[in-house]
């Protein structure tokens, strides 16, 4: 189904810069405070290029445009002279458990999304209208997308835990160590083109940029129309190995803010729910981890709430969504129940109960992690959970590869 092949990785050179200096986040997880410290700790920070500043003079998009000319003409940035594919390893441990997320780094074939290519999310229009600004721009990928496929031969897998030497290596801001491995052998370039043939590839993070890939396809091919192998024809990715379990999906939580009295109007609703109360001091989410589906958390002010939902399955939606944790509290409780409301998003539970102690929110409804099998399932029938369904980490660095569409630089 999918096609990937290799290209010529633009990469920080770790002989004039340090690594753990010019990484940064994905742009949709910067804030403004962060993004001003990216800027502060390096000059060559790459968030001047993915998620950048207006000046006086500039728009951030010509000056991501120029940073990224410069830093080449610099050698901050260099360019492989041929090409590879790219075994990427991240270090990370979550709750004092060491793991390993291992996947490989090329260039996949752009296609209609379900043709190969699955998302399994929801997006919205206004980021994709700065990625694809800044992709006009820069002619480049200047961040990877996140998929997942699954192979149980793990041939991919084995080239990647082969690798002996990374490239380039640096720590994010939690602490976990991103490691780049340059794949040039045509040995392991044939075997990986191979592996991939056959399988689909699974949006994990990056919805956005794929879709605004698929765009700006359309508008070159338009101007372009011969130009059938064009660059703009693919798009940089990160693939990992279900079966690898090197990644963590954690769940989305929810902050509610509404003029109506939650714990009230959930009573009114007691047909659909059971509600009982417990403990604060209790760990609700592992509470409702082991109740399993249909189980929900809920903190009002001081007090924490155990959901389960009794009610019936939503026949409106498609047999997929119908029972997914996630579909129940975004189309049964948050839009039946609480219909004039601001929903935000975290996956930290701690920043939104301190939200509810200064007034910025009333409520928090805690989730349980999406299954990698219901994403599978849910993709597979052309079909898009809620938006914030998901939320893939260890997250990838920002700046460990570019990827540009013009072929001599």
């Amino acid at each position: 189904m999918a096609i990937i092949k290799p290209f010529r990785g633009i990469l920080y050179n770790p002989q004039k810069v340090n690594p753990h200096d010019v990484m940064c986040p994905p742009y949709d997880i910067i804030s403004e405070e962060l993004r001003e410290s990216l800027y502060e700790k390096s000059p060559y920070n790459v968030v001047r290029i993915d998620y950048g500043k207006n000046s006086k003079e500039e728009d951030k998009y010509t000056l991501a445009r120029k940073y990224l000319e410069s830093w080449l003409k610099e050698g901050i940035l260099i360019q492989d002279k041929h090409p590879c594919f790219y075994g990427y390893e991240i270090e990370y441990s979550y709750k004092n458990k060491a793991k390993k997320l291992r996947g490989v780094i090329g260039l996949i074939k752009l296609e209609e999304l379900g043709k190969g290519v699955y998302p399994h999310e929801q997006t919205y229009a206004k980021p994709k209208a700065d990625r694809l600004n800044l992709m006009k721009s820069c002619m480049a990928n200047t961040s990877i997308i996140f998929s997942i496929y699954r192979s149980k031969k793990r041939i991919t897998s084995q080239i990647i835990e082969n690798q002996s030497s990374p490239f380039i290596q640096a720590r994010d801001l939690n602490g976990n160590i991103h490691k780049l491995y340059r794949i040039c052998s045509d040995t392991d370039i044939n075997a990986i083109v191979e592996d991939f043939r056959e399988k689909p590839i699974f949006i994990a993070d990056g919805h956005h940029r794929y879709e605004v890939a698929l765009e700006f396809k359309r508008e070159m091919s338009a101007l372009y129309p011969n130009q059938k192998d064009a660059a703009w024809n693919y798009v940089l990715m990160f693939l990992s190995n279900i079966e690898d379990d090197g990644y963590l999906i954690l769940p989305t939580h929810r902050m509610v803010s509404t003029s109506m009295p939650i714990r009230e109007a959930l009573k009114a609703n007691e047909n659909l729910f059971d509600i009982t109360e417990v403990s604060p001091s209790e760990d609700l989410l592992d509470i409702i981890e082991q109740m399993g589906p249909c189980h929900f958390g809920l903190y009002i002010n001081s007090k924490a709430y155990i959901l389960r939902y009794k009610g019936p399955v939503p026949e409106h939606l498609p047999e997929e969504l119908r029972k997914l944790d996630v579909t129940i509290l975004e189309e049964v409780i948050l839009q039946r129940i609480f219909p004039k409301r601001e929903v935000c998003y975290d996956i930290d539970i701690e920043r939104g109960l301190r939200m509810i102690r200064e007034g910025k929110c009333d409520a928090l409804f805690l989730l349980r992690a999406t299954d990698v099998e219901d994403i599978e399932r849910v993709a597979l029938a052309g079909l898009r959970m809620p938006p914030k369904s998901t939320y893939f980490y260890p997250k990838l660095l920002t700046g460990m590869i570019i990827n540009s569409f013009r072929e001599n630089l």
